[in-house]
C-alpha cells in the first residue's frame, strides 16, 4: 500500500499551496505546532490521568488479566455499526487517518515488532473498542497536522477528546483493550509536546502495567504495547540527564522469581533476568533488541543513582554493592548483549571511516537491529562517562571509547533511514552528538535532527537546540547554517 499523500492531506483541509511544504526553521518548525499551550489539550490530559489513576485504585488485577491475556481473533461477532458515525470530523478525514495509520504511524511503533501488533492486530481489536479505535485516529491526525505544518486543523484534539469520553466505560469495565488505548495516547501526547514533561504522560500507563502485572514477558500484544511504552520511559530518563529513574521500576519489566525458591540475590536475579532475554531472543530477534532497551535503561538507572548519590548525598538503598562492582557487572552485560546477538542484529555491510568521511556505514537488514544496536552504543557512551576510575580498559580495545561509539550511533542513523528507528534515534543522537567537537561532523547531526522532524512530524529541532547549547553555539546558528 502507498503511503498516504500529503498533497492530499492538504486539499483535505484547504490548505493553500504555499502551505504545503515546510517552511525554513526561521519562519516555522513543526515544533512550534504544539500541543503545550493550549488550555483545551491541557485539561484533556488531566481529565484522562484522572481516569487512569481512578480505575487502577478500583482494580482487581486478576479480573483484568483473565480477559486480555487472548490474542485479538477475526470473528463473526463483529459489532455492526459504522464506526464513523457520530464523529466530530468528516468521514473523508477519518478514512485518510486510518489509512496514514497502517502506513505511516503503526510502523513507528512496531519497529521492535515482526509481528506488526499496531499495524495488523490493533487495528482489529479496535473495531470492537470505540476508545481504541479514536485513540488510532487521534494520533494518525497529529502526526498529519505536524508532518504537513496545518495550524489551523483541531482533529486530533476533537479525536483524543473522544477517545477519553469512550475511555471511561471500558476501564471500569476491566476491557482489556484499555492499555493499548492509553499507550498510543501516551505516545501522541509525547509527539504533541515538550518531552521535558514525559512523567506526566506515562505515568498514568506505568499504573496499568504495574496494577495488571504485565510486563515485557506477557506475549501477545500487550508485550508489545509494554515495548512501545518502556521506550517512552527510556526517551524520558534520558531527558532527565541523570536526576529521574523510570516511573515503572525495571524489577517490573520482568516476571517476578517463582514463588518457593526463596529470596533472590542480586546476581541471582541478573543472571535470571539474563536467561530470560536470551531463551525469548532464540525464538525472536525483536526481543533481543528490547534487552538492549532494558540494558539502556539500566544504565540510565546507575547513572542516576550515582548522581544522586554524589549530588544530593542519597544513600543507594537499591543495590548495596560497591559502585565499581554494579559498574563492572553492567559492562559485562552489554558486552555480552553484543556478543550474543543473533544473525538478524548483525549488520549486513559495514564501511569502516576513510578519507574525509566522518561516520561509518552500517547497514541492517532488520529494523529491530538499527534501534537496538544504537541504545546498545548509547549505553555504553553513558557507561564510559561515570567509569570508576579504579577500573582500566584497554585502550587498544574501541569499546572503551565514547567518541567511537558515538560515530557509530550517527553513522547507524545516517545509513539505516526507516522513520520509526529515526524517531527512536532522537536523544541517542543528542548523546553522542555532545562528544563530536568537528562542525562538519555537528552539521551533519544536525541534518538528522531536521529530516527527522520534518519527515516523520516528531519533534526533534529542540534537541538540536540542546546540542547547539552544548557546542558553545547561539541558539539555531548550526540550523540556519543547514
Amino acid at each position: 500500500m502507498d503511503p498516504p499523500d500529503l498533497s492530499l492531506a492538504n486539499r483535505l483541509f484547504h490548505q493553500p499551496p504555499e502551505e504545503e511544504a515546510f517552511l525554513s526553521p526561521d519562519t516555522r518548525s513543526v515544533s512550534e505546532n504544539s500541543h503545550a499551550a493550549d488550555p483545551r489539550f491541557l485539561e484533556l490530559q488531566e481529565e484522562l490521568r484522572s481516569a487512569l489513576f481512578t480505575a487502577v485504585a478500583n482494580s482487581t488485577p486478576k479480573q483484568y488479566l483473565l480477559e486480555s491475556i487472548s490474542e485479538p481473533e477475526a470473528t463473526s461477532s463483529r459489532r455492526n455499526v459504522d464506526p464513523f458515525a457520530g464523529s466530530p470530523v468528516p468521514k473523508s478525514r477519518l478514512i485518510f487517518y486510518l489509512k496514514n495509520w497502517i502506513t505511516e504511524c503503526a510502523p513507528y511503533l512496531d519497529k521492535f515488532d515482526e509481528e506488526r501488533h499496531f499495524g495488523v492486530h490493533i487495528p482489529i481489536l479496535a473495531e470492537d473498542s470505540s476508545a481504541l479505535f479514536y485513540a488510532l485516529l487521534a494520533f494518525s491526525a497529529r502526526q498529519t497536522e505536524r508532518k504537513a505544518g496545518l495550524r489551523n486543523c483541531h482533529d486530533s484534539l476533537e479525536l483524543y477528546q473522544e477517545s477519553i469520553r469512550l475511555i471511561r466505560p471500558g476501564l471500569q469495565a476491566k476491557d482489556p483493550n484499555v492499555l493499548v488505548t492509553v499507550c498510543i495516547l501516551a505516545v501522541m501526547e509525547l509527539m504533541s509536546v515538550s518531552t521535558q514533561d514525559w512523567r506526566r504522560h506515562v505515568e498514568g500507563c506505568a499504573a496499568l502495567f504495574d496494577c495488571f502485572n504485565v510486563n515485557g514477558f506477557s506475549g501477545g500484544h500487550l508485550q508489545a504495547v509494554f515495548w512501545c511504552y518502556v521506550r517512552m520511559e527510556l526517551c524520558g530518563v534520558i531527558v532527565s540527564n541523570g536526576a529521574d529513574r523510570t516511573v515503572l521500576p525495571l524489577e517490573k519489566w520482568v516476571p517476578a522469581a517463582p514463588t518457593g525458591h526463596g529470596s533472590e540475590s542480586l546476581e541471582e536475579n541478573e543472571k535470571r533476568v539474563r536467561n530470560l532475554f536470551m531463551e525469548k531472543s532464540i525464538l525472536s530477534p525483536d526481543m533481543h533488541a528490547n534487552w538492549a532497551v532494558y540494558l539502556c535503561a539500566k544504565t540510565c538507572d546507575l547513572v542516576c543513582r550515582r548522581t544522586r548519590e554524589l549530588e544530593l548525598g542519597e544513600l543507594d538503598t537499591s543495590d548495596s554493592r560497591p559502585f565499581s562492582e554494579q559498574w563492572n557487572r553492567l559492562w559485562d552485560e552489554l558486552q555480552f548483549w553484543l556478543a550474543q546477538r543473533p544473525s538478524e542484529l548483525l549488520p549486513v555491510k559495514v564501511v569502516s571511516m576513510r578519507g574525509d568521511q566522518m561516520f561509518p556505514e552500517i547497514l541492517f537488514a532488520h529494523q529491530a537491529a538499527i534501534s537496538g544496536n544504537q541504545l546498545y552504543h548509547t549505553a555504553c557512551i553513558l557507561l564510559l562517562e561515570i567509569k570508576p576510575a579504579i577500573i582500566l580498559l584497554s585502550t587498544s580495545d574501541h569499546l572503551s571509547s565514547s567518541i567511537w561509539h558515538a560515530r557509530r550511533v550517527c553513522g547507524i542513523s545516517l545509513t539505516n533511514p526507516h522513520r520509526g528507528n529515526l524517531i527512536n534515534a532522537i536523544q541517542p543522537l543528542y548523546i553522542a552528538g555532545k562528544l563530536l567537537s568537528h562542525r562538519r561532523e555537528q552539521i551533519a547531526v544536525a541534518r538528522l535532527f531536521k529530516i527527522i522532524e520534518e519527515t516523520t512530524g516528531w519533534g526533534a529541532l529542540w534537541r538540536l537546540r540542546d546540542l547547539e547549547a552544548a557546542w558553545g553555539y547561539e541558539t539555531n546558528e548550526i540550523l540556519s547554517a543547514l
